[in-house]
């Protein structure tokens, strides 16, 4: 029984890891990242002033606001969402790793010594 899990446990290592720094997943979680980016930063959304601001503070107010959007937000949002991704296919692995366990620990002892 110990085995079987250190062998899971190994399992759910090298599955985490290939899908962090394979070739193949990192230009896939790039474009999954990038896609989402655009999404998220093509969202207007509105500030509502509470009463009117003069026009010299309305204008400071829109370039402040589109400062921010174009260039403190883009890599902020990037970064969020790379992080969300991995996290998903940790996610992931991680509960098909629990299923896996589960149905060992279902099994009949009687048949994990036989499959030894």
């Amino acid at each position: 029984m110990r085995k079987a899990f250190k062998e899971l446990l190994h399992s759910y290592k090298v599955d985490v890891f290939r899908s962090e720094h394979g070739a193949k997943d990192v230009d896939g979680i790039a474009s999954e990242c990038m896609d989402i980016c655009e999404d998220v930063l093509h969202t207007k959304y509105q500030y509502h002033f509470h009463k009117l601001p003069d026009a010299d503070r309305a204008e400071i107010i829109n370039m402040i606001n589109n400062y921010t959007r174009e260039a403190i937000l883009p890599p902020v949002v990037e970064r969020l969402v790379y992080r969300q991704v991995v996290l998903e296919k940790r996610y992931n692995a991680l509960s098909g790793m629990v299923e896996r366990m589960l149905d060992l620990l279902s099994r009949d002892p009687a048949e994990l010594s036989k499959a030894k």
